[in-house]
């Protein structure tokens, strides 16, 4: 049972590598992906003890080792800032996850309707690469 939560959250949270979501930060690869919360299992959501409403999101963040073969994960300090269109901030608290050679950090944050939030988050994987990310997405509750 627990293969199979890991195997769906990963499957959730690379999705939107597939599509690109990422930026290469000196020899790292910063991949990124915000989702509504009800993406999540509640199996795997109470695993990763994150909520599981139409009001919650997530954001996944993992960092890759470019310079390295097969291009593992490694660790960071991951930190930032989540921003709506009327100039709410909200400071995002990651948590590190390790299951196996993955490596992820994850933050919730409240979401309201067709709510544009803009993220810009910090990453420092030390000599490997340090440097920000920023990106917009929409998001859409659910009832």
């Amino acid at each position: 049972m627990r293969l199979w939560i890991t195997a769906l959250l990963i499957s959730v949270i690379a999705f939107p590598t597939w599509a690109g979501q990422f930026k290469n930060i000196k020899d790292v690869e910063v991949h990124y992906s915000a989702f509504n919360s009800t993406f999540l299992s509640a199996e795997v959501a109470k695993q990763y003890q994150l909520k599981r409403n139409g009001y919650s999101a997530v954001l996944n963040i993992s960092i890759l080792d470019n310079s390295a073969l097969g291009k593992p994960a490694t660790t960071a300090k991951v930190s930032g800032t989540a921003k709506n269109l009327v100039g709410n901030t909200r400071k995002l608290t990651f948590r590190e996850i390790k299951e196996g050679d993955a490596i992820y950090y994850l933050t919730e944050f409240p979401i309201t309707h067709e709510e544009n939030i803009t993220f810009t988050i910090d990453v420092n994987a030390g000599i490997k690469g340090a440097g920000p990310l920023r990106f917009t997405q929409k998001f859409y509750t659910e009832d």
